[in-house]
C-alpha cells in the first residue's frame, strides 16, 4: 500500500522549504521530494577547494533579508532556537578603477553620495533624492508586492494609477534599465556601476515593460546580506524547523511522474516504482517543463496549454564562477586611496567606462566570450567560519553565455581554465596580492555545470527562465498558473518560475503557501506581513 501524505512538494529548494515548513506548521503531513542529496536548492556551502574552506556555490547575496515574511513568522525558531545571523557590511557595493578611484554604495546615504561626489556633485544630490524616493517606491508596493499574489495586467494597471507611488511605477516600467541610468546621471563611470546593478540579475539593458525592478534593485544595492556560515545554513534551519513539525525529506530521489486522476493530482511517483499518494495537494517547485511536460504529461493539458509551456523563454545570460581558497585577503589598490574598501562585501571590476559594460552584455547575447568584467566578494572577511584561522575564501561571478557561438555548452569544458586564468589575471591588475603562491586552490563552476548540478535550471538559467514582458506579473509562468494553482486540480506551482520571480526571496513559496492553505481552508497560523498590511491601508496593493 502507498504511504499517504496530506500534500507532497517536488524540489526541497528555498521555495519548496518555505511551503513545506508552513503547511507542516499548520497540521498537515509533509513529504518533500528532492534530486540532489540535500536540501536547499540554490542555497548551497560546499568545501569544493580545501578543507575549512566554505564555498557558497550558487547563491551568496540575500536581497529581501528585511522584508522576506519567512525570516519574521519563524523568527523564534531561527534565531532564538537556532542560531540563524545575517552578515550586513556598512560598504556594500563598490566599482574600483584602474587610476586607484572607485565608487562605493553604502548603507549610509550620506557617504555614498560623498563618494560619488568625487565624481561629479550633480549626480551625488540625484542619487540622495533617487535613492530616497526609490525607498518610498519599495517600502510602499515594490518591496510588499513580492508578498502577495500577482494581478492580472489590467487590473493591475488601473491599481497602479490609484495612487502616486503606482503611477510612478507604471512611468518606470515604460523605459529601459539603461534610460532610467542615463535620464538620472551624468557621469560614465557613475552610469557604468548603476547600469551593472540594474542589469545585474538578468534584465536586459534596452528593454521595456519590466524595468519597475530598477528603482527596488536601486534600492537593495545597498541592502545585500550575507549567511553567517553559508547559504546552506539557511536551508538547514528551514529543514530542522520542517522536522520539528513533523514534515519529511526524502533524497537522492527521482520523480518519473505526478499520477493524474480525473484531472486531478493524487500522488507522486519514483523512477524505482516508489508511489507516494496525497490526499490534499502536490506542489513543484520546478521549472514549466519539468513540473507540465515531463510529470504531468501533454496528454493531460489542453493543447494551448501545452503550447505555452514549450514557449517558455530561458535567460540567455548564465554564470561563470570561479571559487577561491586564499591565504590572505586582496588588497586593492584603490585602497590606497580609500582604507573601507577592502571591506566592501560586493566589488564589481574590470568595467572602465558604460561601453565597455555594454558591449559586454551584446557579446553575452551572441553567445560570444568577451574580457569583460564580473562582481566578486570574499565572504571570509565578514563571516570568519568560512576559512580557516587566517585564511580567506573568494568568489569570482562573471555573466557568461550558456551557449557558446564557438563550440556550443559543451565547449565550456575546454576552455574553463583558460577562462578562470584570464579572471584571476583581471582580478590581480586591481588587487596585485592575488598572486600564484595567494591562490592556494580554486574551482570553476560553468554555466553548463549550474544545469548539470540543478535540473530546474535549465541552460544555466539561475532564475528558472528570463525576465521579459511576457514572463512576469500574472504571466509567470502563464496566466493560468500565476496565482501557484494550475489547470490540474490539486497540482500547485511554487518556484522561481512563478511570480515574483527568482533570487533567494522566498516569495513564490510563501505566495504558493497562502494559496493552499486559503485553498483548503486551513486556519492560518501566520498574520499578514506588516509590509502587506501598510501597503493596503496605503491604497498601493
Amino acid at each position: 500500500m502507498a504511504e499517504e501524505y496530506d500534500g507532497i512538494i517536488i524540489g526541497a529548494g528555498p521555495n519548496g522549504l518555505t511551503v513545506a515548513a508552513y503547511l507542516a506548521k499548520a497540521g498537515l503531513k509533509i513529504l518533500l521530494l528532492e534530486k540532489r542529496f540535500e536540501a536547499g536548492g540554490g542555497l548551497a556551502t560546499e568545501q569544493v577547494t580545501l578543507p575549512g574552506f566554505l564555498h557558497n556555490t550558487h547563491a551568496v547575496y540575500m536581497p529581501m533579508v528585511d522584508y522576506a515574511p519567512p525570516l519574521r513568522d519563524f523568527e523564534d525558531y531561527l534565531t532564538k532556537d537556532y542560531d540563524l545571523k545575517f552578515a550586513f557590511p556598512p560598504l556594500v557595493m563598490c566599482m574600483p578603477f584602474a587610476d586607484g578611484s572607485s565608487l562605493r554604495l553604502y548603507q549610509d546615504v550620506e557617504k555614498t553620495c560623498e563618494s560619488i561626489a568625487e565624481f561629479s556633485k550633480k549626480d551625488a544630490e540625484t542619487y540622495r533624492r533617487v535613492q530616497d524616493r526609490f525607498r518610498v517606491l519599495t517600502e510602499d508596493f515594490l518591496g510588499p508586492a513580492t508578498y502577495e499574489e500577482a494581478k492580472p495586467a489590467f487590473e493591475q494597471m488601473i491599481k497602479l494609477q490609484t495612487t502616486d507611488v503606482g503611477r510612478e511605477i507604471s512611468q518606470w516600467t515604460e523605459k529601459t534599465p539603461r534610460g532610467i541610468v542615463h535620464e538620472l546621471f551624468e557621469n560614465d563611470r557613475v552610469r557604468t556601476l548603476f547600469l551593472y546593478l540594474s542589469c545585474m540579475w538578468g534584465l536586459h539593458y534596452d528593454l521595456e515593460g519590466v524595468s519597475y525592478l530598477v528603482p527596488l534593485l536601486f534600492n537593495r544595492a545597498a541592502n545585500y546580506r550575507l549567511v553567517v556560515g553559508g547559504s546552506h545554513h539557511l536551508a538547514h534551519l528551514f529543514t530542522k524547523v520542517l522536522y520539528r513539525h513533523g514534515g519529511m525529506i526524502i533524497s537522492p530521489v527521482a520523480v518519473k511522474r505526478i499520477a493524474i486522476e480525473n484531472g486531478t493530482a493524487t500522488g507522486v511517483e519514483l523512477e524505482d516504482g516508489t508511489f507516494y499518494k496525497a490526499s490534499k495537494f502536490v506542489a513543484s517547485s520546478l521549472d514549466p517543463y519539468q513540473t507540465f511536460l515531463k510529470y504531468v504529461g501533454a496528454e493531460n493539458l489542453e493543447d494551448r496549454f501545452v503550447t505555452r509551456t514549450k514557449d517558455w523563454t530561458w535567460e540567455l545570460s548564465s554564470l561563470f564562477h570561479v571559487h577561491l581558497a586564499l591565504a590572505e585577503s586582496p588588497q586593492f589598490k584603490a585602497a590606497e586611496l580609500c582604507p573601507d574598501l577592502s571591506e566592501a562585501f560586493i566589488t564589481v571590476l574590470g568595467y572602465e567606462t558604460e561601453e565597455s559594460l555594454v558591449r559586454h552584455y551584446d557579446a553575452i547575447h551572441k553567445g560570444e566570450l568577451y574580457p569583460g568584467g564580473f562582481n566578486c566578494s570574499f565572504p571570509s572577511i565578514h563571516d570568519p567560519k568560512q576559512a580557516p584561522p587566517g585564511r580567506h575564501t573568494g568568489l569570482i561571478s562573471l555573466h557568461a553565455p550558456y551557449n557558446l557561438k564557438d563550440g556550443g555548452a559543451e565547449n565550456w569544458f575546454r576552455i574553463r581554465e583558460n577562462e578562470a586564468k584570464r579572471c584571476v589575471g583581471l582580478l590581480q591588475q586591481y588587487a596585485p596580492n592575488i598572486t600564484d603562491e595567494n591562490i592556494l586552490w580554486h574551482y570553476i563552476t560553468t554555466p553548463l555545470d549550474i544545469e548539470n548540478k540543478f535540473a530546474d535550471m535549465v541552460r544555466g538559467s539561475y532564475k528558472q527562465g528570463a525576465y521579459l514582458p511576457l514572463q512576469m506579473g500574472y504571466l509567470r509562468p502563464n496566466e493560468e498558473c500565476s496565482q501557484y494553482a494550475t489547470p490540474i486540480k490539486k497540482l500547485y506551482v511554487c518556484g522561481a518560475s512563478t511570480f515574483p520571480g527568482g533570487l533567494i526571496t522566498f516569495g513564490p513559496g510563501y505566495n504558493a503557501a497562502n494559496k493552499i492553505a486559503a485553498d483548503l481552508g486551513l486556519d492560518r497560523w501566520w498574520g499578514e506581513p506588516e509590509c502587506v498590511r501598510k501597503a493596503k491601508a496605503r491604497g498601493t496593493l
